[in-house]
């Protein structure tokens, strides 16, 4: 052998692991390698007659490999190690050399891929390439995962190592072409197997199955996408869910809110405002926390399907974020007019109790009044009576109708009374209205008698000249005193209802000032008394027969002064019950100064909270985990608040239990600390969201502190008005200072982009979206397409089997869930559809 051949035989013979060191590191190497091993095959296959141009082409077949083996052992003279070393070598470079997994070495990678291909098999474990294989389950783990038809795995014997590796071998030999290389004999004989002989037996394996060995690679990368778009349709769902049950609470909900059927007792209304109380602390409060963490759900998967490079999530129809606000908006709209109806309707119920007390008052003075009256009007004691008697019951009878005359107005009273009751829907009415109604029917009755007895004594009247004008004087006197007293103790035993300091002080004037005429009546009951005095003084005197009684008038001297008695005891009653009421007006008082002094204090914390959360959501005060941190500490403060709240709930609801309706003493409603603090829970909790999902865009594009910051700069000096948002004409501007030269229709297609919706705004997770877009590392749906492609054998459709050996269970019937039957004209039975289903994936077409 010449210095040539020497010195390029030698080059072949060096160490496998230099050479395939030399080979990753220097592809100029490999060139040079190649170029000088073909010219040195040439050198020597020229004494054969033949030549080679390409390496792999030309000895594929065979034969010329075979002639070059019978130079090489003309040259090495019959050596026997020289022989093998340059085999070996050619076998290392033309079968071994293109094994790359993971970007290892040939040797590395061959082991590498027998690994993972034999993983999920029991008694396997491939460390090398000799001891591993001597009990021959690994050659038949291979065969098994790439075509399990071949081999019973499960029928295999550990310890019978002779059976598996003939088996594999015959096998390998019989349907996938690879020659019998090995004697089983030898390898289950040899304590340590030669590794070159099976390292050059397995490359074989790995090339007959290369085919699959890209199945593989495609289906992982399809899996990956589809793992993806499963947890985003997860995630969809559970938003949908959410929203629904949210949805059905408030369709639920609404329609107690908006019962306005009315109770007919005070208990009964009280009973349901304490219902409402419950609701407002216990049912109300989680529904609130499920609204807020529903749009932090949504934002979240918005921007998860943003960075995945995925369609927008659109919710079903009537299931929007902004439907749920509309709902939620109805809910509160409902609310208020529940709560505004109870305390009304409490009100009237108030009103009626005491419209109702105070018509069975009148009522029952009325009746005792009426009493006997019909049949005095009936007797017809005239018609035996002596002149004097018949001008006696005369004037008896005008005292009568002046007495009949000042019960006018008590009858009126009594009939307005009960319209009233029967205008505010009185639960008794029936029983007011025949009460009424016998009033009435008795009032006319008396009316005519007492006209037809009227003229029943006008007709004797000439016959009768007889008068007492004392009498006559005491029965005219008596009468109206007698109203008044009557009329007196109706108003001192009325029942009042009074909502401030200043009614009550103005019923205790009154009363005050009634108390002042009481020396006036006095005088004028004592003079009724002197009359009647003086009558008795006459007919004792005088021996006058009349019978110990007035003629003109029933009224008596002792039922005058048992009267006056009665008003007298009942003026310190009133007394008492006017300073009870005015201590309870001043309780009143103290209750709404308590609500006033709290709500003074929190309703102007809340909003100043506020605008802090404002401005740390567009100010540039340390790294986004700072902001973060910050607005945490925000939320804690705020929920540590939240005793407070409850304080001012129990305020309000002592205020409520007292029957107060108003408070000139602030403008804050529970209504409006309870609006505004469960708008700055949200505001917290959706602020700390936008962060959050800042964070996450940021080290999903991978973009630094520093950009971010310059992102958050630019985006505030173009929020000319300072809400969070920029409209087209800041947006405009500010892509302009960042260097874009755009027209109409490149504004256009990027507005599309960050304005979705097209509500004339960006925000600053929209505008962070766009300008790390470009430089964003992607799957695309023409590279899930090639992958389907390579699973269905660079066919344009594919099949359920197909699908079903190369992928996971269940990510494979996802798949033949949802691809549509393949149409075109190379279709055959069962065919499916993978072009439409991977645009569909990425928003291209309808899934």
């Amino acid at each position: 052998m010449d210095h040539y051949d020497s010195q390029q035989t030698n080059d072949y013979m060096q160490p496998e692991e230099d050479w395939d060191r030399d080979l990753l590191l220097d592809p100029a190497w490999e060139k040079q390698q190649r170029k000088t091993f073909t010219a040195w095959c040439n050198s020597h296959l020229r004494k054969a007659g033949t030549q080679i141009e390409n390496i792999e082409e030309d000895f594929r077949d065979g034969l010329k490999l075979m002639l070059l083996l019978e130079v090489i052992s003309e040259i090495v003279d019959g050596n026997v190690k020289m022989t093998l070393g340059m085999i070996w070598t050619i076998i290392l470079r033309f079968a071994i050399q293109d094994i790359s997994v993971e970007e290892t070495s040939a040797k590395e990678g061959l082991l590498l891929w027998c690994q993972r291909k034999t993983a999920p098999y029991k008694n396997v474990n491939i460390q090398n390439f000799h001891i591993s294989w001597k009990d021959g389950l690994g050659f038949c783990a291979l065969i098994h995962r790439h075509r399990p038809e071949l081999i019973d795995y499960g029928k295999l014997r550990k310890d019978d190592p002779l059976t598996n590796l003939n088996t594999a071998f015959d096998v390998a030999e019989k349907y996938l072409d690879i020659p019998k290389m090995l004697d089983a004999e030898d390898i289950v004989g040899t304590a340590r197997p030669d590794e070159k002989a099976i390292m050059t037996y397995v490359s074989s394996f790995y090339h007959a199955f290369s085919g699959a060995q890209k199945a593989e690679t495609a289906a992982n990368r399809i899996c990956k996408v589809l793992a993806v778009n499963q947890e985003n349709e997860r995630l969809m769902e559970d938003y949908e869910k959410l929203a629904s049950d949210l949805l059905e609470w408030i369709r639920r909900t609404i329609p107690w809110l908006e019962n306005r059927l009315p109770e007919n007792t005070m208990h009964a209304m009280q009973q349901k405002l304490e219902d409402f109380r419950d609701y407002r602390r216990l049912h109300k409060p989680p529904k609130v926390q499920e609204k807020c963490q529903l749009e932090i759900n949504f934002n979240t998967l918005q921007t998860k399907l943003r960075l995945s490079n995925r369609p927008a999530f659109t919710p079903s129809e009537g299931r929007m974020v902004s439907d749920i606000n509309n709902a939620w908006g109805c809910l509160e709209q409902a609310e208020k007019g529940y709560e505004e109806w109870l305390l009304n309707e409490i009100r009237r119920l108030e009103r009626l109790d005491h419209l109702a007390e105070k018509f069975r008052q009148k009522a029952s003075i009325h009746e005792a009044w009426t009493d006997g009256k019909e049949a005095m009007l009936r007797h017809k004691d005239y018609e035996t009576a002596t002149l004097s008697e018949i001008k006696a019951l005369l004037k008896k009878h005008e005292a009568f109708e002046s007495d009949l005359a000042a019960h006018q107005d008590r009858v009126e009273q009594i009939a307005a009374i009960a319209q009233e009751l029967n205008e505010l829907d009185y639960y008794d009415s029936p029983s007011v209205n025949a009460r009424c109604q016998r009033i009435c029917d008795q009032w006319d009755n008396l009316g005519a008698l007492t006209q037809k007895r009227r003229e029943a004594l006008e007709r004797t009247e000439k016959l009768l000249e007889t008068i007492d004008q004392l009498y006559l004087e005491y029965a005219k006197r008596a009468a109206p005193f007698n109203n008044w007293m009557e009329g007196a103790m109706e108003d001192l035993q009325d029942t009042f209802i009074v909502h401030t300091i200043e009614e009550i002080q103005g019923l205790t004037t009154a009363h005050e000032q009634f108390k002042a005429t009481l020396p006036d009546a006095d005088k004028e009951r004592l003079a009724i008394l002197g009359i009647h005095n003086e009558v008795s003084k006459i007919v004792q005197t005088y021996h006058v027969n009349m019978a110990g009684t007035n003629p003109y008038t029933t009224i008596t001297p002792q039922e005058i002064n048992g009267k006056w008695d009665h008003v007298r005891q009942l003026v310190p009653r009133r007394d008492q019950a006017l300073m009870e009421e005015h201590a309870r007006q001043q309780h009143n008082e103290r209750l709404r100064k308590q609500f006033a002094a709290q709500a003074n204090v929190i309703g102007p914390w809340i909003q100043t909270k506020m605008e802090e959360i404002g401005r740390i959501s567009i100010e540039m005060h340390g790294t986004l985990e700072d902001q973060l941190s910050h607005l945490r500490q925000y939320e804690k403060s705020i929920v540590n608040y939240k005793p407070k709240i409850d304080q001012l709930e129990g305020d309000h609801q002592l205020i409520q239990e007292a029957l107060i309706f108003d408070n000139k003493h602030t403008n804050y409603t529970m209504e409006h600390i309870r609006v505004g603090w469960e708008q700055l829970l949200t505001t917290i909790a959706r602020t700390i969201n936008e962060v959050e999902n800042q964070i996450l865009t940021r080290d999903a594009k991978g973009i630094s502190q520093e950009q971010m910051n310059e992102f958050r700069a630019s985006f505030n000096h173009f929020d000319r008005k300072k809400t969070g948002m920029m409209d087209t004409d800041d947006f405009r501007a500010c892509l302009i200072s960042m260097g874009y030269n755009m027209g109409e229709a490149e504004f256009a297609r990027i507005m599309s982009i960050v304005d979705p919706n097209r509500l004339g705004v960006v925000t600053f997770q929209a505008f962070i979206d766009f300008m790390s877009r470009e430089t964003a590392d992607t799957d695309t749906a023409d590279q899930v397409m090639a992958s389907f492609k390579i699973l269905a054998g660079d066919k344009n459709y594919i099949t359920v089997d197909e699908l079903r050996r190369e992928l996971p269970p269940d990510q494979a019937e996802y798949c033949i869930a949802r691809m549509a039957p393949y149409t075109g004209p190379d279709a055959v039975p069962g065919a499916l559809d993978y072009m439409s289903f991977s645009t569909a994936l990425y928003g291209e077409s309808d899934l």
